[in-house]
């Protein structure tokens, strides 16, 4: 019989409907069943794509003895970490703090009053890998609940005063142009000149770190070279296959070792968003069609994997298929060259990624390249054009081949945060792409995805964070509403319709009123949310970004758009809460070290009036020909509407043409009708 779970939201949650464990999704049902039976709770958090939640559920939770056991004692509760990272951050805290580090699954057990007092991550179902087995775990537990209740309460009263008590975040002032050089020397001091990236296995992506050194790259300070040097290494490490899929596009979650090889197989919305983006802008830098093709790949992956018919992007696909992690994924050389049979040079593809037969994962290959172009041209005897043509035709067969496997599951519910980062990742496409048919393309995909969020996702004009089936969770998270803000603010930039200026200022009011804390920054959850041990206000960025710099963020850009004082004055008191961890931590802050720079930088901003679009174009290519990350543009047909941004206000035309006004700080400087005009005043270093 299915659980309590059977008619949750959640698809995660729901592949333990059918468990023998009666869990209960968080709820007051659980937790008032707790208190009645005076029982313990055993909360176990994880998510779709979790491969170790997977085992964990396989070896434990499908278990009938286990599962007696967690029903005679427990009171159970399965949580979706990504339908609730306010639980996932409180009792994550809680982990850390009884074993000093943390994962999932998480495996927590609390007392009725929800305070925790034991906790771990995956748990085997039999001694190993220096870990109890979950049982004896369980039973030691339940007896000590029986016998010696005070001592799990004092554990639990002790975890809870630290959760609590929470020191004060350092306030060193304003960010200025020191702080973020002092992050810049730290990141490239710690970089990993080897392999890329930071850190030693497992080597997460870090687009959040890359983006912020792109950043530092074109603001002319000592350290741009070193910047650019960084960040572009990291990001052609990244790419060569293995973490990138060569074959179908799409990056997974992590890397397992040192050399980006053998990634953990899931893929998640958030890291292709991310990614797509920072190489997007990594090619406006550089200029090589490299960054271009990555950014296509994992765009169009994301549209042929993850995108939903009605608009909206699913949040991941699972690291297994068939019972095994990464089976859809590798191959065998005999597969290979089965494959390839009729390519007239299939030694051509096994060369460019060292194809053997014992492989270089569990006798199998993943692919990762192992000789460039020019030396498989030298190798071969062949130009460089018939080893592209070569390798494009193998990944096409394979990708064929791949098609007819069991795909890996797809976790469907549609995450408002992790859509808005894709928002942004295709709102900027439509920009910086040099094919005009993809920019096309692209940008309607956007301005789609933009108008579910704003009704599947925001029914009856109040916004939510999960949608599956037609179904909104009653749940929103600070994340939500700040990454939708800088979303759309992006789109805004990419179409100009004032509709999404409009919607961007509409929930920063909104979002200011329901999440803002007296004393800086925002709580991750709103005022009108559940109790909950603590009202957490996470300001680390994590795989995604913090919400707190999200927020800071989107007010910084909309204080430049409308020139509203309260958003600027907001966002400079959040970022005085990180100022003293931020540049000796920076891969944990990096978000907001971008914030800051463009707090730093002060914003340039331009305004364009038109009689029609088409006479503004040749402006606005200029406009999005570099990286500008700290550029805010506001465009519309003359006269612009009442609702516009302030940035419109009393622009008039000069001559009947399309006119553009550059400024900064709301001081601005002649205006302009011509893009050798404007590209001189760009370039301009004159203070305003």
């Amino acid at each position: 019989m299915p659980n309590h779970l059977a008619h949750e939201v959640s698809p995660y949650l729901l592949q333990h409907a059918e468990n023998p464990v009666d869990w209960y999704p968080w709820g007051p049902e659980a937790l008032a069943q707790a208190r009645a039976e005076n029982k313990p709770i055993f909360l176990s958090i994880g998510y779709s794509a979790c491969h170790w939640c997977h085992v964990m559920e396989r070896e434990s939770f499908e278990d009938p003895d286990t599962a007696a056991i967690l029903n005679k004692h427990f009171v159970c509760i399965k949580v979706d970490r990504e339908q609730r990272p306010d639980l996932d951050s409180i009792y994550m805290q809680a982990t850390a703090a009884l074993t000093g580090s943390g994962g999932w699954p998480m495996s927590v057990f609390l007392t009725p009053e929800l305070r925790p007092f034991y906790a771990g991550t995956y748990f085997p179902p039999v001694q190993r890998y220096d870990m109890p087995a979950f049982r004896d775990v369980l039973l030691s537990l339940a007896r000590m609940w029986t016998d010696d209740p005070a001592q799990l309460t004092q554990a639990a009263a002790d975890v809870t005063g630290r959760l609590q008590d929470v020191p004060a975040i350092g306030r060193a002032g304003n960010p200025s142009e020191t702080t973020l050089e002092t992050a810049t020397a730290a990141l490239v001091e710690s970089y990993d000149w080897e392999f890329g990236g930071w850190g030693r296995a497992p080597k997460f992506p870090q687009p959040m770190a890359i983006e912020f050194l792109l950043r530092r790259a074109v603001s002319n300070s000592p350290s741009s070279h070193d910047a650019l040097k960084a960040a572009t290494h990291a990001l052609r490490s990244m790419a060569r296959g293995g973490m990138y899929d060569v074959i179908g596009g799409g990056f997974s979650r992590y890397s397992t070792d040192d050399h980006w090889r053998v990634p953990h197989f899931e893929k998640m919305l958030y890291d292709n968003a991310q990614l797509a983006l920072t190489y997007l802008h990594a090619g406006l830098i550089d200029a090589d069609p490299f960054y271009e093709r990555i950014v296509i790949e994992t765009l169009d992956f994301t549209l042929l994997q993850l995108a939903h018919p009605d608009g909206g992007f699913y949040s991941s696909l699972d690291a297994d298929s068939e019972g095994e992690e990464g089976r859809y994924y590798v191959w065998s050389k005999d597969e290979i060259l089965a494959i390839l049979a009729d390519q007239s040079m299939p030694e051509v593809f096994l060369a460019a990624y060292g194809v053997s037969q014992g492989g270089n994962w569990d006798g199998k290959n993943v692919l990762q390249r192992a000789l460039d172009d020019a030396s498989l041209a030298a190798r071969f005897k062949i130009d460089k054009t018939t080893v592209a043509e070569q390798l494009t035709a193998g990944h096409r067969k394979l990708l064929a081949a791949r098609e007819r496997r069991t795909p890996p599951a797809t976790d469907d519910k549609i995450i408002t945060a992790w859509n808005a980062l894709m928002l942004q990742a295709f709102s900027g496409a439509s920009r910086y792409l040099s094919d005009p048919r993809k920019r096309s393309e692209y940008l309607a995909i956007a301005e789609r995805d933009a108008d579910f969020l704003l009704s599947a996702l925001r029914p009856s004009g109040q916004l939510r964070r999960i949608w599956r089936n037609g179904a909104a969770s009653r749940e929103v998270f600070l994340e939500d509403f700040a990454a939708l803000i800088l979303g759309l603010l992006d789109l805004y930039q990419a179409d100009f319709n004032n509709r999404w200026f409009q919607a961007a200022r509409a929930l920063a009011d909104e979002m200011i009123e329901r999440f803002s804390d007296p004393a800086g920054g925002f709580f991750d959850t709103p005022s009108d949310a559940e109790a909950l041990l603590i009202r957490p206000k996470d300001l680390q960025d994590n795989a995604t970004p913090s919400g707190n710099a999200l927020a800071t963020e989107a007010l910084l850009r909309l204080s430049a758009f409308s020139d509203n004082g309260r958003y600027r004055d907001m966002a400079e008191v959040a970022l005085r809460l990180v100022m003293e961890n931020a540049p000796r931590y920076p891969t944990a802050f990096a978000r907001w070290l971008a914030a800051s720079d463009f707090a730093v930088a002060g914003g340039q901003q331009v305004s364009i009036v038109f009689r029609e679009q088409a006479q503004a174009l040749p402006l606005i290519e200029i406009l999005d020909s570099a990286y500008r990350p700290n550029l805010v543009i506001a465009a519309s047909a003359f006269p612009p509407a009442d609702q516009a941004p302030t940035l419109l206000k009393d622009r008039s035309l000069q001559g009947n043409k399309a006119t553009a006004y550059v400024c900064r700080n709301f001081v601005c400087h002649l205006p302009i009708t011509t893009p050798a005009e404007l590209t001189a005043e760009l370039e301009s270093k004159r203070p305003s």
